[in-house]
């Protein structure tokens, strides 16, 4: 049994910039809570989440941690995420795991690109949320400015329940009390705007708080519950992990008002696919039949691969029968494990809400749903939207006969990271790994050379540059060959319709009157496929348009498929080469953050580079945030650039933003470059 209910579990997945001591903080945590007798520290790599070998090397975490603790009658299950943007992938999928988001905040740093990028992030899936001001006692004279900045950027909706108070080395509870001392702000204005804040989500509470009734803090629990549930309130709680400050009370407020399973926001499944996909909140029962999802997949060299799950509904035991996704995979898992960083403690059952790992079952995946019900296998998680992987590296083994080798140990590194991307470019005949980052590149390099033994060689690759549509046009082709005995025949008209961006691409069947035999439309929409991947004016994949077959011919003899996967590859080049083609380019969101007194020349090359400068933010620090829309080609050696404008102490991060038309010249360069292959 695990020894505890779904009603004492709190799930916690810290977020927010690299530094910010979300794994120290972690560390501090345990140590109070007696999981551990004293806590490690990052710089010594002794820590209980940092436990990898390049981790310890980098001194931050490259890929998300589970922990657990006990304190008073709560399970506290604390996931410890990446900080880098480079990483964002593995933290969105970690997160995904949890209930509750504490965003961690940088004292002396404030406000930086992941904070805001959690912060919007977990607002959107609408989990509870909390910000945590860490590094309270390293500069206490800016704690005022930051909490001001706090609740600027993300509204008067943020908080305090408690405050910094004798420079950060303790800090006053706002919510219990209704008086006391404090370095900024004062304890009562703060406890008594936490009142007003909680009781306005209850009506009959806000009658009788506006009476003159003080509400209890056992009367306050639902109200404050759904306030956090409904993003009405986000708590701001201030520590220091390193000296302790703040650590005892922030426990405190998990077991006490960081929801459990059954109070928070739940987590949405769909049952079907595209239009006909039904919304299911399922209820976090333990006597309801299991539902439970994947929330991350590694690859041990000696254990094999490990899967990470969320249990929503049920309770998933050791030995019994669990269907995976469809329903046509099934087995029975003989160990059952709750992780607390690199341990593995083996345990009998998980109950609804809670989190624990599956080894050396193939078929699971990230995402993958596990049940213990046909009834449920049309259920899929609600897709989580990555950031798009753009920078890339072009991979050679260094050594012959490895190739197949390279291809594998990617594809496991792939598994465990939803934002690293395999692409073969058939054309210059080269294996391309894409990420997030010049570091997110690095690091899975690093972990090939110590984990599997593989070096590789490596250039820079190709810009992704894509190809759409701008009008409607229409193809036709009939493919006739007769070369003796049967021969093949297939005729198509079709028509290519440009979507808005982003779109992707859509496949029609407007056919009537068996003109085409509904066997042979797939045999299209492969030519089609085809076509889409190596692109027609410039040898770049299409993207943004939707073919419609609308009419064709057949023969009952000589029509076979490859004569209408021909047909539709040669009538949608027609077509495309008709509705007014263009090359579009990758643009980026690119955040640079430097001082103040570099912001002129920061902008001015930027500029240069074809930017699009959106908003500066000027932090409490004197350090300014630079975020500006800018054309992927144009960062090729801004790394340098950077250092040489700011002496080495700027920041940069890219996210991908949009695609749009490469400028005329671009266009004819691509276009007049490309050599298209001769059509059999």
């Amino acid at each position: 049994m695990a020894g505890y209910t779904t009603e004492q579990i709190r799930t916690v997945a810290l977020a927010g910039q690299a530094g910010a001591g979300k794994t120290t903080l972690v560390e501090a945590l345990l140590q109070h809570a007696g999981a551990l007798t004293s806590a490690g520290s990052v710089d010594r790599g002794d820590t209980v989440c940092d436990y990898d070998a390049l981790e310890q090397r980098y001194h931050h975490s490259l890929s998300p941690s589970v922990v657990s603790l006990e304190h008073r009658d709560s399970h506290i299950n604390l996931v410890d995420t990446p900080g880098y943007p480079d990483f964002l992938g593995q933290t969105l999928e970690a997160m995904t795991a949890a209930d509750t988001a504490a965003v961690v905040v940088n004292a002396q740093s404030g406000i930086e690109t992941m904070t805001r990028r959690m912060m919007d992030w977990a607002g959107e899936q609408g989990m509870a949320r909390m910000l945590i001001v860490n590094r309270i006692d390293a500069q206490p004279g800016r704690l005022a400015g930051l909490y001001a900045e706090i609740r600027e950027v993300f509204g008067g909706h943020c908080l305090a329940l408690n405050l910094p108070r004798e420079h950060g080395a303790q800090v006053a509870d706002c919510l219990s009390h209704a008086a006391g001392e404090a370095d900024i702000d004062s304890v009562a204005a703060a406890h008594t705007a936490l009142l007003d804040q909680v009781v306005e989500v209850d009506e009959s509470l806000m009658e009788r708080y506006l009476e003159g009734e003080e509400p209890s803090g056992e009367r306050l629990h639902a109200p404050f519950e759904r306030a956090l549930r409904e993003g009405h309130l986000v708590p701001v709680v201030f520590t220091s992990a390193r000296s302790g400050a703040g650590v005892a009370e922030f426990l405190e407020v998990l077991a006490r008002w960081a929801p459990n399973p059954l109070e928070a926001s739940p987590h949405v499944f769909l049952r079907g696919e595209g239009a006909e996909a039904r919304a299911l909140t399922p209820s976090p029962a333990p006597d309801q039949p299991l539902l439970a999802h994947v929330f991350r997949v590694e690859f041990d060299p000696y254990a094999g691969k490990l899967a990470m799950v969320r249990v929503h509904r049920g309770t998933l035991r050791k030995g019994h029968q669990v269907l995976v996704d469809d329903g046509a995979a099934s087995f029975k898992p003989a160990h059952l494990f709750r992780i607390q960083g690199r341990e593995h403690i083996e345990v009998e059952e998980a109950v609804a809400g809670d989190l624990c790992a599956v080894t050396k079952v193939d078929s699971l995946h990230f995402d993958a749903v596990l049940h213990a019900d046909h009834d449920d296998d049309a259920l899929h998680p609600r897709p989580l939207r990555f950031p798009m992987p753009l920078a890339g590296l072009a991979l050679q083994p260094r050594r012959r006969g490895d190739e197949h080798k390279v291809s594998d140990i990617l594809g496991r590194l792939a598994a465990e990271d939803p934002c690293l991307r395999i692409e073969h470019d058939m054309t210059a005949n080269e294996t391309v790994l894409r990420g997030l980052g010049d570091l997110h590149l690095k690091v899975a390099l690093e972990k090939m050379k110590a984990r599997y033994h593989l070096e590789v060689d490596t250039h820079p690759p190709s810009v992704p540059y894509r190809e759409t549509v701008t009008r409607v046009g229409q193809g036709h082709c009939r493919h006739k060959k007769q070369t003796g005995g049967a021969g093949q025949f297939g005729e198509v008209y079709l028509r290519v319709e440009p979507l808005a961006a982003g779109a992707g691409f859509e496949f029609a069947d407007e056919v009537t009157g068996g003109a085409i035999p509904a066997p042979l439309i797939p045999a299209v929409e492969k030519g089609v496929r085809q076509v889409l991947a190596s692109g027609v004016i410039a040898g770049y994949p299409l993207q943004d348009l939707r073919v419609v077959v609308t009419d064709g011919k057949h023969h009952p003899v000589d029509s076979k498929e490859v004569a209408f996967v021909t047909a539709g590859r040669k009538a949608f080049r027609e077509a495309v080469a008709a509705a007014a083609p263009v090359v579009l380019e990758p643009y980026v969101e690119l955040d640079v953050t430097a001082g103040s007194d570099h912001v002129g020349d920061l902008t001015a090359d930027l500029s240069a580079r074809r930017a699009r400068i959106s908003r500066s933010l000027v932090h409490s620090d004197g350090r300014t945030t630079v975020t500006a829309q800018t054309p992927l080609a144009e960062l090729n050696g801004y790394a340098a650039r950077l250092k040489a404008i700011t002496g080495g102490e700027g920041t940069w991060s890219l996210q991908f933003s949009h695609y749009e038309p490469a400028p005329p010249a671009l266009q004819k360069s691509l276009t007049g470059a490309h050599k298209p292959a001769a059509e059999g």
